[in-house]
């Protein structure tokens, strides 16, 4: 079940290309023979990241390095991942000694242009979003041994937990299951399609697509104890409070996701408070954190719904870790505590009826049919978030807390929100994502839906340590019943639906504002006593970032009343359309795109297509997704005639010195782009 599962999602987007009118032959076919027999792409991609993290938000600039090895002309597509809460507002296309400027337009005459562009032999970029967290660039008109730099900046806000500041950059997707019963329509499949892109063999190697990072961090106070858990840095001091972080190895294989932590070598802030004003509109965004630690006294019972994926994807060490963080999570359990354990793939069993109290027999029971678990087939989840949901005292005063163990590496993420939205009940769900590469997107939103939180537990080394983190602040709330309210001056604040919070973490508010001179207060119950905590808007610090963030965080609002049905489809499309055109932001409704009004592609000449493949996510199993014969199988795909004996380099890549020169002429491209944006800014400011 699972190798059809993933092999069909991996053909759906070639399927639908012929489907749509274009060349079969060209739909991703043209793969070139390399060693032991491994299907290996006539175009190489390399990437570099350049991060600057400024108090509490990070600006990112993505550049590919797009290289065409072969003898064709060649239309390039990469699935790439990016943070959920990240806001991609620029495009730039190096050709040769030209940088072209991308400009937002509605998706679909973002396509239109982009297609003209192809046919009529121009170079043209497209960046579409398929998801949230999900990204998909296109490069039309590359030509034999040419390279063509696209490059894409996106900010999100700094992660904060408990005092540690932590920043991650998705580098890799797991294949998405795509439920069959999802697959209704022609619209269904094309979105299914949107998430779906071919894999490398391990045969291939880590040379497919190496990845460098810099990280510029400098946030407001001496950075401590920086620590990067799955990659290897060097650390390099830029000033007093700033330092500069790269990759030991210079490159890395893209097939985990990058994390950085650090912490105040003071003490621990509580409150970041930044503003910014953009056409005239004040924006502001305020994080404040409760007490790192709680006084929970007498624990109430709880109910604690267990819910553990033991699908397909999560073979390897994701299914180890998962297996571990439950046991761990059950000895945590008291006699006066009621639990249950869900585990599906697509099929599904709970180990009792009802949530059950933990006796000492319970609790080996469940021992054993943890431990028993094996991982194997798809991905429905649906099934398993609807049974967790199902309350059968919904007027008990426990606490009810479902907790997901699960990469979430599926399709289908609108109908888990949906859910939650309209069964969620007393319960709070927290979801703890497994593995190198998980769904960040899905997470994410499941836990803000359920008024719960998100861990990631990346490698088996983490286990314990998270666990115990969690299960700690999920003894008691830091803080509930939370309120918001402005006094002196209009100011609009999102999300809408405040969360109960836990020890250490932050409530980030973001919205926009006539004049910042008022208060914003914000209360709520810790224990059986009432809080409040009061900012001076005047106090915030200026940043360049905080309009689109807050664009973005609309964006989710708007999605959110779209899975609880409290606007229609027409009207969510309309709402995410005109905040992706008036803040030039890519969402589901806008998309960027370049275009070079000058022909490369001689008239007559074949354009052939092909869709990049994706490294595997680390501690992922090739053999248990796809079989022993899946790779042969692929690798027929591919005609005889286009297929060449093709061996990976044994030095470098040579991507880096590519992108550097690459490098250097886009950013004398963006300087004389900024400065004429500021007169341009000026010139509104006095006609207003």
């Amino acid at each position: 079940m699972a190798l059809m599962a993933v092999v069909m999602s991996c053909l759906v987007s070639t399927q639908l290309r012929a489907q749509d009118g274009a060349d079969p032959a060209a739909g991703g076919a043209l793969m070139l023979q390399g060693k032991e027999g491994a299907a290996m792409p006539a175009v190489r991609l390399g990437t570099d990241m350049d991060v600057t993290v400024t108090g509490q938000i990070l600006r990112v600039r993505v550049t590919q390095a797009f290289r065409n090895t072969s003898n064709e002309w060649m239309e390039a597509t990469y699935l790439y991942p990016l943070p959920d809460d990240g806001a991609v507002d620029t495009l730039n296309m190096v050709v040769g000694q030209r940088v072209i400027v991308g400009k937002i337009a509605e998706r679909e005459e973002a396509r239109q242009i982009y297609d003209q562009a192809r046919s009529e032999g121009r170079k043209a970029g497209l960046v579409e979003s398929s998801r949230p967290n999900l990204f998909r660039n296109s490069v039309a008109n590359i030509g034999p041994g040419e390279t063509v730099l696209v490059s894409i900046e996106y900010q999100a806000p700094v992660r904060q937990l408990a005092g540690e500041f932590a920043l991650r950059l998705p580098l890799v997707v797991g294949p998405r299951y795509v439920p069959p019963h999802t697959l209704t329509d022609g619209a269904a499949r094309a979105d299914a399609a949107q998430v779906t892109a071919p894999l490398a063999s391990p045969a291939l190697g880590n040379s497919l697509n190496p990845v460098s990072i810099t990280v510029h961090l400098a946030p407001g106070f001496v950075p401590a104890n920086i620590i990067s858990p799955y990659h290897r840095i060097s650390v390099a001091d830029a000033g007093a409070q700033a330092r500069t972080i790269t990759l030991a190895a210079g490159e890395e294989p893209a097939d985990r996701d990058f994390e950085l932590r650090w912490r105040s070598a003071s003490a621990d802030p509580t409150l970041g408070l930044f503003r910014q004003t953009l056409g005239g509109q004040d924006y502001v965004m305020a994080a404040i954190t409760p007490q790192a630690e709680v006084e929970a006294g007498k624990l109430p019972p709880r109910e604690m719904i267990f819910v553990i994926d033991n699908s397909g994807s999560m073979s390897g060490g994701s299914m180890e870790a998962a297996k571990e963080s439950l046991l761990h999570a059950l000895t945590t359990l008291r006699p006066e505590d009621r639990f249950n354990i869900i585990r599906f793939d697509d099929t599904l069993t709970a180990l009792f009826d009802h949530a059950t109290l933990a006796s000492a027999e319970q609790v080996a029971l469940a021992r054993r049919f943890t431990e028993d678990l094996k991982a194997t087939g798809g991905t429905e989840m649906l099934p398993a978030l609807r049974t967790a949901l199902t309350d059968d005292r919904p007027t008990d005063k426990a606490l009810r807390q479902v907790i997901f163990l699960t990469d979430g590496d599926l399709s289908n993420e609108k109908e888990m929100m949906a859910e939650i939205a309209a069964n969620g009940g007393r319960s709070s769900v927290f979801m703890i994502g497994i593995g190198s590469a998980p769904n960040n997107f899905l997470m994410r939103r499941m836990a803000e839906a359920g008024r719960g939180t998100y861990t990631n537990i990346g490698t088996g080394d983490e286990v314990m340590a998270k666990m115990t983190a969690l299960l700690e602040r999920l003894k008691a709330p830091a803080m509930r019943d939370i309120s918001v309210r402005v006094e002196g001056t209009s100011l609009e604040l999102a999300p809408r639906v405040l969360p109960t919070l836990y020890a250490g973490e932050p409530l980030v508010l973001l919205g926009p504002g006539d004049g910042l001179e008022g208060r914003l207060v914000v209360s709520g119950t810790i224990g059986d006593r009432r809080w409040s905590q009061t900012v001076e808007l005047k106090d915030a610090a200026d940043s360049p970032s905080v309009a689109r963030l807050w664009a973005n965080r609309r964006v989710a609002d708007v999605e959110a009343q779209r899975w609880s049905q409290e606007i229609s489809e027409d009207e969510a499309d309309g709402a995410v359309r005109e905040l992706g055109l008036g803040f030039h932001i890519v969402t589901s409704q806008t998309s960027l795109v370049a275009v070079d009004e000058t022909p490369s592609r001689p008239q007559g000449a074949r354009l052939t297509q092909e869709e990049l493949p994706l490294l595997l996510p680390s501690g992922w199993n090739f053999d248990a997704l796809f079989g022993g014969d899946a790779a042969q199988t692929v690798n027929r795909a591919a005609p005889p005639e286009q297929m060449q004996e093709l061996d990976l380099p044994q030095t470098g890549t040579g991507f880096v010195g590519t992108i550097l020169r690459g490098l250097a002429l886009l950013l004398a491209g963006i300087a004389g782009l900024l400065t004429w944006r500021r007169r341009g800014t000026r010139v509104e400011g006095e006609a207003a």
